[in-house]
């Protein structure tokens, strides 16, 4: 989803409302993701006295294998993000969203957030005990006859 942002930036007090979806094709394009669900994106742009910030919160649910004992499980997440919006920086700071020709892609800023977000180890739950690493057995499930 592509927002302009000029009034925005030229207005202060002025809102803009998010509320849309991030669909199962624009998705695909980020491999090694299974994403269950489109992305549903909420929030709003708001100009407070000369300054713009994008708050938006996303849903999703994706399918997993544990890390763990290989099974397969979705997971749903939710997850808040905060941004500053400006329409150049001077410096090399990395905490503003630079927004060129008064246009922002939120599809690839909210995607990047929420990857960014993911745990990197996913376990079904977390106490989850795992195979054997001897017979395989799935320790979840009960104990194993190895020593």
């Amino acid at each position: 989803m592509n927002v302009q942002l000029k009034e925005l930036f030229d207005i202060i007090g002025e809102r803009k409302t998010i509320d849309y979806s991030i669909t199962a094709d624009k998705l695909s394009e980020y491999g090694g993701y299974s994403f269950a669900s489109p992305v549903a994106v909420t929030g709003e742009i708001e100009n407070r006295a000369g300054v713009v910030t994008l708050r938006f919160k996303t849903v999703f649910t994706m399918d997993h294998t544990c890390d763990r004992c290989l099974k397969e499980f979705s997971r749903e997440y939710v997850y808040g993000f905060e941004h500053t919006l400006v329409r150049s920086v001077q410096s090399d700071r990395d905490d503003y969203v630079v927004c060129e020709n008064n246009a922002l892609d939120l599809d690839e800023l909210a995607i990047s957030d929420l990857l960014l977000q993911l745990p990197t180890k996913i376990l079904c739950r977390d106490d989850c005990k795992g195979l054997c690493y001897v017979c395989g057995q799935d320790l979840n499930e009960g104990k194993c006859n190895c020593s």
